[in-house]
């Protein structure tokens, strides 16, 4: 049982990458001075701006972006959730979007690749293949802080359950999200999506957003959470750039799981796809 005060940084990126390190290096400063011992930043925390600038920033982990976060996670004593960065892959074209993790000596402690990538075809509305330009993860990540164990996931992925039940299963009791949701998805789905994969694992529900207009994306939804195992929001942005800075205490991951025993009563037996029996969750 422990319990972490931690700081969600909520950003408005654009293309301009000093400007952005600028900010985020200004705001997780406040957020460690308000005492969070964990901050996170958003989806694209360094970059959000034209397609082109992606795979042109693109850099390997670590490098020298990873340099300078690694170099704030000493400054300021923290483990430090970097959002996620480009990383540059060997897949011709292609990059990743890669969460990145730091203790406070300034060391990676963990990374995690997005999984799953937005493509959809609305034929005479919509084409979007983020496929084209991005090389997906394969590999669910777990990682011990304080004594607390973190699942990784990045926006797109908070629709995928199944990736949220391995990582409890694996023994996650915080969950972290960090996105940059559209304005339209993000108003209906944000936090919906959020409370149930904090309810149905019972735990912690760390997301940190990107929030307004940044050229040529959607406008982005903003409104970073903190929510408890029970699904209730504790803590949670306004509209604007800004920190919000909260504790959270694992008692209650164990407390949930005693008193609706969900993740105990599973079935795995008799969760096989047939005929083709193809995805088994164990």
């Amino acid at each position: 049982m422990a319990i972490l005060r931690i700081g969600l940084v909520q950003l408005n990126t654009q293309s301009d990458r000093t400007a952005n390190i600028a900010a985020i290096e200004r705001l997780v400063g406040e957020a460690a001075a308000r005492g969070a011992r964990f901050v996170m930043l958003p989806e694209h925390a360094p970059y959000l701006g034209p397609t082109e600038g992606y795979q042109e920033g693109a850099e390997s982990i670590p490098g020298p972006l990873t340099d300078r976060f690694a170099a704030l996670a000493r400054r300021q004593g923290i483990y430090l959730h970097a959002g996620s960065l480009v990383e540059k892959t060997e897949s011709p074209g292609k990059y990743g979007n890669t969460a990145v993790v730091f203790n406070p000596a300034g060391e990676i402690i963990a990374k995690y690749r997005k999984i799953h990538l937005f493509d959809i075809e609305i034929p005479g509305k919509v084409s979007a293949k983020e496929s084209d330009s991005v090389a997906p993860g394969d590999e669910i990540v777990t990682v011990e802080i304080e004594g607390i164990t973190f699942g990784l996931a990045i926006c797109y992925d908070l629709r995928f359950p199944e990736l949220y039940r391995l990582l409890a299963l694996q023994g996650a009791e915080v969950l972290c999200n960090p996105a940059a949701f559209t304005l339209y998805t993000g108003k209906d789905h944000w936090e919906v999506l959020l409370r149930a994969r904090a309810i149905e694992n019972q735990a912690w529900m760390l997301a940190a957003a990107q929030w307004g207009p940044s050229e040529p994306h959607a406008a982005s939804y903003g409104r970073s959470l903190v929510i408890d195992p029970w699904g209730t929001v504790t803590a949670q942005a306004s509209d604007g750039v800004g920190v919000v800075v909260t504790e959270i205490d694992t008692a209650l991951v164990a407390k949930h799981r005693i008193e609706v025993p969900s993740l105990a009563n599973r079935r795995p037996a008799a969760y096989t796809l047939e005929p083709r029996g193809t995805a088994v969750l164990r």
